[in-house]
């Protein structure tokens, strides 16, 4: 093959050999990512019978039963659960993409008070982590314990995303925000009018990364919150899908099989976020990359 003395190589127009060894590693890393949940959600639909004659793990239900998701929505345990990790993940994601948006706005402009040393505080905290013991002193002192505030005020800020945001902020062209205070605008009317409406990208991206991590939280729910009505979906998930426990049922009904109840509180973790991602993804790669890289 020849290439164009004036061009790169990778900008060359690929020979049908490599479009099909592209094809071809892409469809399998795409059958290698959907199989296991085809899989889990075959086992949730299939009954007790076709789960024995299927050595336990089902890839294609032959008999369609939703009884392990009746049991999980209408059983009262998991179904509250899910209300506790919508609540939770809800208001932590609007606190949290408000302060680290108000936090890194103040701080990548120069001139604000105490700039330096808010700053150097900040990116403190991505080198040294608190640990558990002072983490857990913090919130019982502030009589946080068994409160659903517990799972959201101690990772309200993430430093990393503070470094995204406050990234992206600096790298705005300065004539923006001169031209906004020539016409008598207040900062927080420039945050609100002129800057966010611009940053789409990188505050999509990081309400997704508060939005995963809130969801899938389980540590901090085992280690201070000890009434069990009050726990997320993702204790429940580790209770009775990885240890075990099985569900309170009504004893006049027979009970769906433990593997299918196993697997439709696993369905039921991951839909939030498959429902979400698409709707984001395309500002995912823009928002990181214009965030983390200023050059």
């Amino acid at each position: 093959m020849r290439y164009a003395a004036n061009r790169p190589v990778w900008m060359e127009k690929p020979s049908p050999l490599l479009t099909v060894v592209k094809a071809a590693t892409l469809a399998t890393i795409v059958a290698l990512v959907l199989f296991p949940f085809l899989v889990v959600v075959s086992t949730s639909l299939s009954t007790e019978y076709a789960i024995a004659q299927a050595g336990g793990v089902v890839v294609i239900p032959t008999e369609i039963s939703f009884a392990a998701y009746e049991q999980v929505l209408f059983g009262g345990v998991v179904a509250r659960a899910l209300l506790v990790s919508i609540g939770v993940t809800g208001i932590g994601v609007v606190l949290s993409v408000s302060a680290t948006v108000l936090a890194a706005y103040g701080l990548s402009r120069p001139d604000s008070f105490a700039h330096r040393p808010l700053l150097f505080t900040a990116l403190f905290t991505l080198l040294f982590a608190p640990g558990i013991i002072p983490l857990y002193l913090t919130v019982k002192q502030l009589g946080l314990l068994d409160s659903y505030w517990s799972l959201i005020l101690p990772t309200a800020m993430n430093a990393f995303n503070f470094v995204i945001v406050r990234t992206f902020f600096s790298r705005l062209p300065q004539e923006l925000f001169d031209a906004a205070r020539v016409d008598g605008a207040s900062e927080l009317r420039i945050l609100l009018r002129i800057v966010l409406p611009i940053s789409k990208a990188v505050v999509s991206v990081i309400a997704l990364f508060y939005g995963v991590a809130y969801w899938n939280a389980f540590f901090n729910a085992m280690l201070f919150i000890t009434d069990e009505s009050k726990w997320p979906l993702q204790v429940i998930l580790r209770l009775y899908g990885l240890q075990g426990q099985q569900l309170e049922v009504d004893p006049n009904q027979i009970p769906p099989p433990q593997q299918a109840t196993q697997m439709a509180i696993v369905v039921l973790a991951i839909i939030p976020i498959l429902i979400v991602f698409p709707f984001v993804q395309r500002h995912f790669t823009k928002g990181v990359v214009i965030g983390a890289v200023k050059g």
